[in-house]
């Protein structure tokens, strides 16, 4: 039995998923301890290179020494430009910054917006990451303007590396984009076919565009869980990207792959670079790229994958922003756990579209109950009947509300009779969740979780998942059954709406 475990070869799925894990986890590690030298990496890599062929136990060592050595690394470098916020911190400064989104009005009566590209006039300095800014003295800005503006720089919570309120604010220059203008001229068509509130719910299920949202509506769907149908994710990209695969997929393998990445690079920018839309982006592409080629990737290794890069791109992502962590925690339940635990049941419960929404609802809530109870104190027990109840008809509300937007950008004579489908269904969308949010004792907050109680949590699920992996394992002699790469493709469509 020794002699097996040490001749025993790795996959190299396997090796993949370990590296990716390991680079998160050092990225991680970098928050705390970036003050040591971490340029070390690179000594890991020929050991890692030479014995990538052998697969064997000291290869697993070298990959997850290099992965978290890597991992190090770039979270130092990048900590190290974000220190640069600190000596600011408290002090009132003058700034020149681009606008990344248009701006709103908050519940304070301040415009607030994202704003990159930040500078700090008194020292020339250019500061890295995006900042949340609002003040007076303007009557609007929009995505790519060129503002400046006076205030007292403080410290932020979440994917923001600092804030600036009740700023003075100037726009110095204004850079108008055909994307920025088509998305305005139809939120204006939708504003045109459709009442308050149902035209910014269409547009929050389009585009993520949450702001003009009333207070009300908010409240009710954040009660009944379902804040994330709003929150424009890798749900709707899925939708986009499935609806070009059957339109073109079955003339042309190529035009299908050209047409899905020409979709993904129309929908960063119509929707911008958040963390889950970032996230869902790769996920997709590393998706076509596999099907392209005629190969499926495994779960944990597209999640590790996934995360990996955007955790390089942007380590902000794995310090501090809830959404990341969120739609990665989902994905496993949608992904991993919620096939594992499916796969003895009948094939009607399986090819049942309110069974796989429960089951997958179910599962997505288990991986994030313990981190949003700890990160947030809050808790909808109503969440499962809203995503049965209302978010399997998304795709649908999707598509209407893209008609009834489009009929008040170009046929505006027509709108009211060509938004009445999508009217009657976001009707009853925002119906029933502020009826399921009456409910008693549907949404408890100011609660608590910690650390070591949500650890334990998580074992919990790790065994429960090694245990039905190797029952099925058992039964099957290995997972590479077809019905797998089946289901695979069919709850990517699912599995972001869910974070």
């Amino acid at each position: 039995m020794r002699r097996s475990l040490l001749s025993h070869r790795f996959r190299r799925t396997t090796l993949v998923f370990l590296l990716c894990l390991a680079f998160v986890i050092g990225v991680g590690i970098a928050k705390l301890y970036h003050q040591i030298d971490s340029g070390w990496w690179w000594l890991c890599v020929a050991p890692a290179l030479l014995t990538w062929r052998k697969r064997k136990w000291w290869t697993i060592f070298w990959v997850v020494l290099l992965g978290l050595s890597l991992g190090w690394w770039r979270g130092s470098v990048y900590m190290t430009k974000l220190n640069a916020y600190q000596q600011y911190f408290g002090h009132k400064v003058t700034i020149t910054a681009v606008a990344s989104q248009d701006a709103a009005y908050n519940k304070y009566k301040q415009l607030v917006f994202d704003a990159h590209d930040v500078v700090v006039t008194e020292t020339g300095e250019h500061l890295k990451g995006k900042i949340s800014l609002g003040g007076f003295g303007f009557n609007g800005a929009f995505a790519g303007d060129e503002v400046t503006a006076t205030g007292k720089l403080l410290p932020s919570l979440g994917s923001y590396q600092g804030r600036m309120t009740y700023a003075q604010v100037t726009i110095t220059a204004h850079h108008p984009t055909v994307v920025n203008e088509l998305r305005r001229r139809f939120t204006a068509g939708m504003e045109s076919a459709l009442p308050e509130p149902l035209a910014s719910f269409g547009m929050g299920l389009l585009v993520g565009q949450r702001n003009n949202l009333p207070a009300q509506v908010s409240q009710d769907l954040l009660m009944v869980g379902l804040t994330h149908i709003i929150a424009v994710s890798g749900y709707n990209l899925t939708i986009l990207l499935r609806s070009s695969g059957k339109i073109v997929g079955k003339r042309s393998k190529k035009q299908a792959a050209l047409l899905s990445l020409a979709l993904i690079g129309l929908f960063l920018l119509f929707a911008g670079t958040s963390a889950s839309i970032v996230r869902a982006a790769i996920v997709s592409m590393l998706s076509i790229a596999a099907g392209y080629y005629g190969r499926t990737f495994k779960p944990l290794t597209l999640i590790a994958l996934a995360a990996a890069i955007t955790g390089f791109a942007n380590p902000f992502y794995v310090w501090a922003d809830s959404g990341w962590a969120l739609s990665f925690l989902a994905f496993y339940g949608v992904m991993v756990l919620a096939p594992l635990i499916s796969h003895n049941w009948p094939e009607r419960w399986r090819e049942s579209v309110v069974v796989s929404v429960a089951l997958e609802s179910i599962c997505a809530e288990l991986l994030a109950v313990p981190y949003v109870l700890h990160t947030f104190g809050q808790v909808s027990f109503v969440g499962l009947a809203g995503n049965v109840l209302i978010a399997a008809l998304v795709p649908l509300a999707m598509l209407l509300s893209l008609v009834a937007g489009l009929a008040g950008m170009l046929v505006p004579a027509l709108a009211g009779w060509l938004a009445w489908p999508a009217q009657i269904l976001l009707t009853y969308m925002l119906d029933m969740a502020h009826l399921l949010s009456r409910v008693p004792h549907a949404f408890a907050q100011n609660l608590s979780f910690s650390w070591a109680e949500g650890i334990i949590w998580y074992l919990v699920i790790i065994g429960l998942t090694t245990i039905l992996w190797f029952k099925r394992r058992t039964k099957n002699g290995k997972i590479t059954d077809r019905k797998e790469e089946i289901h695979f493709e069919r709850t990517l469509q699912m599995v972001n709406h869910q974070a």
